[in-house]
């Protein structure tokens, strides 16, 4: 299935606007499973932070277990189920419209998960502290470069950074596997 190539632009303001929209709708569609409010995660959420074009929702919910039944009616809204997602022991993950014309990511993770924690903690460490943004830019304006074609090795390889982050915040490091 042909992937869309990694291209980073400048931080658009209509990416928060983007995420409302969404968690809005998915308010109404996962309202059995939620255990709160979905949030804006990623590069999209740290204003002044380059990145992908694509907005990164996650979910929490009560019981990845019981959310197992959202899979058909988030497919009925158009999110795309990654069934072969290696880290799918902790979250179920989506993608909209296509993989070759992305515009949105959702995680759908148990409320009280390791990573969820990880993701909000990196997300905010990064809108709180602007050197630490400019690295990060840096490695990713690199890494896009790099692997310009290969999405997994891109995310792969800004896990220590990642790890180095979470770390210093005093959390543990992440638990993803790798997905190459």
């Amino acid at each position: 299935m042909p992937d869309q190539p990694i291209a980073l632009v400048e931080h658009d303001p209509s990416w928060h606007d983007r995420f409302l929209a969404q968690q809005a709708v998915l308010a109404r569609l996962l309202r059995p499973w939620l255990a709160a409010p979905p949030e804006h995660v990623g590069s999209t959420a740290v204003p002044g932070l380059r990145a992908k074009p694509i907005v990164d929702i996650i979910a929490p919910v009560h019981s990845l277990t019981a959310a197992q039944e959202a899979v058909p009616v988030l497919e009925q809204d158009g999110w795309l189920f990654w069934a072969g997602d290696p880290n799918r022991a902790y979250r179920l993950w989506f993608l909209r419209p296509t993989p070759a014309a992305r515009t949105h990511h959702l995680q759908i993770m148990q409320h009280d998960h390791p990573e969820l924690h990880n993701l909000l903690v990196f997300r905010d460490t990064l809108r709180d502290d602007p050197a630490l943004r400019q690295a990060y830019a840096a490695l990713k304006d690199r890494l896009a470069v790099q692997h310009h074609g290969d999405r997994n090795a891109y995310t792969d390889a800004k896990s220590d950074f990642v790890r180095s982050v979470l770390q210093a915040a005093g959390v543990a490091p992440s638990l993803r596997r790798p997905l190459a």
